[in-house]
């Protein structure tokens, strides 16, 4: 993602900075032998969701919030991507550079999104974001869907007696069941193998 310089930039807003970002997201990962893209990534059952998530051997999330969004609901998604992701970006336009750095994490990564007068969307890496090492066993298992999480159950030959059992109970038990690592590991590969997403999220082998 290089940057230019333009004489004149133009306010941007989030359907031409996503636009752009999965492009550009692509291009990034077109040699990865395993790539899913997935927009608006439900979090916590749907309490928040990421603009777009990259599933590829980690979870990847990239939040938007262009010149015409506000940070207002930022601390409190902030705190649930904190949780389930191994790695988060923040994509912010001009106007939000300063303020969004004093609010993130020091582990997040943050790309200005710039608009020229064409329209284009220029990217500019501040800062690479880095492994998140607070995930939260409980919320990484709440993205799995309640039979998703228990056939993980039966395969570590822990599912007896929570067929019947609410879902909140079956992730609690794949949060003991399991280390931090392994379930990571568990929940991206389901994620990633999942067929009922919607057309938006297709999944790319061998480089595809």
């Amino acid at each position: 993602m290089k940057s230019k310089n333009f004489h004149k930039l133009l306010p941007t807003n989030d359907l031409i900075i996503r636009t752009a970002l999965r492009e550009a997201l692509r291009k990034l990962h077109a040699r990865d032998k395993e790539l899913r893209i997935i927009e608006e990534f439900g979090v916590s059952h749907g309490t928040a969701r990421i603009d777009i998530a990259v599933v590829n051997g980690i979870m990847h999330g990239y939040e938007i919030k262009s010149d015409q969004d506000t940070l207002q609901r930022l601390p409190e998604q902030m705190n649930i991507f904190n949780a389930v992701f191994d790695k988060v970006t923040l994509v912010v336009g001009k106007s939000h550079l300063y303020n969004a750095i004093n609010m993130i994490p020091d582990w997040w990564g943050i790309i200005v999104a710039k608009a020229d007068t064409n329209g284009s969307i220029i990217f500019n890496v501040i800062r690479e974001g880095e492994n998140n090492k607070g995930q939260d066993g409980v919320s990484v298992a709440r993205l799995l869907w309640r039979d998703e999480a228990l056939r993980i159950l039966e395969e570590a030959g822990e599912a007896h007696g929570f067929y019947s059992k609410p879902r909140a109970s079956i992730y609690e038990k794949l949060s003991t069941v399991l280390n931090q690592e392994t379930l990571s590991a568990k929940v991206r590969e389901t994620i990633f193998f999942r067929s009922d997403w919607r057309l938006d999220a297709p999944l790319v082998t061998s480089g595809g």
